[in-house]
């Protein structure tokens, strides 16, 4: 019996191309595509799948028929082969997962590259339907590795750190919850102390959309003060520093603690100066992750004027990931819609819609925003968006 991928590869080269033709313009080896075609193989990895798509002309969801989302009626497309994935017997059995080729460190790195890209693109639909193999693969790689066990213990960390921050935006607290002290326990297995640390404020942040708000700040400063920067420091250890005070500000106005939150705040102000934007361990800091954080502890103070005026001061060079910058916008559409700037919300939810519909499908934030509007004006463009985003009247 054909796999679903290799019956969707064999549609999708039709008559224009032969599986040699595939294999020579795809990189990957004929067998590959023969057997999965056959459905003597039902995957492949994540590096192959991608060739094969590229050669194809097609996004790699295509292949993995998922386009309708996450919440599929396949329970292997879905959550719940992630919860699976998480939740293994292997270990108490003395075996690796069964089936599961290990990944080879070059291809690891790689796969663990394409889920995060994925990740701050907002294609969280594309991630659950990679991550369940991606997480098996990175554990029976981490079995077999011999010449450096540290980095592979940091990579599969990342992977189920990259598995909680999807759960999170689907709604799915207690298996994010697990994923992300999975990966730290991970990562304490390794030799990368800030790896450690970045992790850890992302425990804290999970704890923020859990409404643990004093906890979070707790863990987040406690995360931050594990990489004090000293006289000398890296870029890095000084980036990652400042993104885990700007998550304890957060926790801390949500608190409603301002005076903490603004101390943080102009703590990470201060080193974002000397950063300037970054993206290091998969988390962005500087000057704009800097403006975008204010805007939001403004929003959440009921300062929406405040949060305006500051949204104005976001650097025209800003180096912020898709996700964020939908996040930014929708954060001013709150602003303007209680402010009843009506048309500049709609705009700016319209905006974020263009450049990050992945991201808008999963936010709560945008459909509270066009809820508020729905009820005080009923235009066809509000009313279409709205539609869009399942809110109805």
């Amino acid at each position: 019996m054909e796999s679903q991928i290799g019956s969707r590869i064999r549609v999708l080269r039709g008559r224009i191309l032969t599986q040699r033709e595939l294999a020579e313009i795809s990189g990957v080896s004929i067998d590959l595509i023969r057997k999965l075609e056959q459905g003597t193989r039902q995957t492949a990895s994540i590096v192959s799948l991608q060739r094969i798509a590229r050669a194809l002309d097609v996004d790699i969801a295509d292949l993995l028929g998922r386009r309708a989302g996450p919440l599929s009626n396949d329970p292997a497309a879905g959550v719940v082969a992630i919860r699976r994935a998480l939740t293994t017997v292997d270990d108490l059995l003395g075996t690796t997962s069964e089936h599961e080729e290990p990944f080879c460190p070059t291809e690891a790195r790689r796969a663990v590259e394409y889920g995060w890209a994925a990740y701050w693109r907002g294609r969280y639909a594309l991630l659950v339907g990679i991550l369940p193999q991606l997480i098996r693969r990175l554990r029976a790689a981490l079995h077999v590795e011999s010449d450096d066990r540290s980095r592979a213990h940091e990579l599969l960390g990342r992977c189920l750190w990259l598995t909680g921050c999807t759960l999170v935006h689907l709604g799915y607290a207690d298996p994010a919850w697990l994923a992300i002290r999975q990966a730290i326990t991970a990562a304490d297995a390794g030799s990368d102390e800030l790896l450690a640390a970045v992790l850890r404020g992302s425990a804290a942040w999970q704890l923020l959309v859990q409404g643990r708000y004093a906890e979070a700040h707790r863990l987040a400063t406690h995360a931050a003060a594990s990489i004090e920067p000293a006289a000398g420091s890296s870029p890095e250890r000084l980036s990652n520093h400042g993104s885990l005070l700007l998550t304890a500000a957060t926790a801390a106005a949500r608190n409603t603690d301002s005076v903490e939150a603004r101390h943080l705040l102009a703590q990470a102000a201060t080193i974002a100066v000397h950063t300037g934007d970054r993206s290091d361990y998969e988390t962005y800091f500087g000057p704009a992750q800097v403006v975008m954080q204010t805007v939001d502890i403004a929003v959440v103070g009921e300062d929406y004027s405040g949060a305006l005026t500051t949204a104005t001061t976001m650097p025209v060079d800003a180096r912020l990931p898709l996700a964020s910058r939908a996040r930014h916008l929708a954060d001013q559409a709150f602003a303007h819609a209680r402010l009843g700037h009506r048309e500049r919300a709609l705009q700016n939810l319209l905006t974020a819609e263009r450049i990050a519909p992945d991201w808008m499908e999963y936010q709560t934030l945008p459909r509270r925003v066009i809820s508020e509007l729905l009820s005080v004006e009923r235009s066809t463009p509000v009313r279409d968006l709205a539609q869009r985003l399942g809110v109805f009247e």
